[in-house]
């Protein structure tokens, strides 16, 4: 049974990194002594040793060991073998390069899907839909593909920001992009504000935090779902 926790972001305004999610986490990894780390996203460029580090301290908080996923020899093997898997936030072009260079992108959507607990905040969210192609990320690399992980039957754009009607800024807003993504696709897009998160059971799909999601679907309005809604409805 798949057990996922999807976030928007990994750190609040004036919060240390995964500080708002870590009662969550501590019953989602309750039966995990080790976390496995998968650091490719690389945000600002960091080395995947500068970003096990940050994860390791956050997670030592709830008593949970951390190792990186560059660590092992084998990456599917260390996959395989995960209690717990936690892949973070930085460029979604860059996390999922390296997920299809290191062969990895099938085996982390089987073993998650065979109920091995998940953590993703942004790029390790935006990797849980049906594909990448509604990151809000610069296209430093090329991917062999768009597709990615498939644990959900939509698409997700974390970081989810509304239009700022006091700006004078006149570029796009993040719901133009999306239009624009469902000039295109069919496939629906939420948009995950930050501190919200989707809590994955088995086939149910539950929205949680404090605050709304934004549901884009091809040629309909956009729909305010409140915390607490189930998105099983949405495919």
């Amino acid at each position: 049974m798949k057990n996922i926790i999807i976030a928007s972001t990994s750190t609040l305004a004036n919060e240390n990194y995964l500080e708002y999610l870590l009662p969550e986490l501590q019953l989602h990894f309750q039966n995990c002594n080790t976390i496995l780390f998968i650091p490719y996203a690389r945000p600002g460029g960091i080395s995947h040793e500068e970003y096990t580090t940050m994860a390791r301290l956050a997670f030592a908080k709830i008593n949970k060991k951390v190792i990186g996923i560059h660590e092992f020899e084998d990456a599917k093997l260390a996959v395989k073998k995960a209690e717990g898997i936690f892949t973070g936030g930085g460029s979604t072009f860059v996390l999922v390069s390296q997920l299809y260079k290191s062969n990895v992108m099938e085996i982390l959507s089987e073993t998650i899907k065979n109920g091995t607990p998940y953590l993703g905040t942004s790029a390790g969210s935006n990797i849980c839909g049906l594909t990448m192609q509604t990151s809000n990320d610069m296209p430093i690399v090329y991917p062999p593909s768009f597709k990615t992980l498939g644990l959900i039957p939509f698409n997700l754009n974390p970081h989810y920001l509304d239009p700022d009607t006091t700006s004078t800024h006149m570029g796009e807003t993040r719901e133009t992009r999306i239009k624009e993504f469902h000039a295109y696709n069919t496939v629906p897009v939420l948009g995950l504000r930050e501190g919200s998160w989707l809590d994955v059971k088995g086939d149910t799909i539950t929205l949680k935090g404090d605050l709304t999601a934004r549901l884009f679907r091809q040629n309909q309005i956009p729909e305010e779902l409140e915390s607490g809604t189930d998105l099983n409805f949405v495919k």
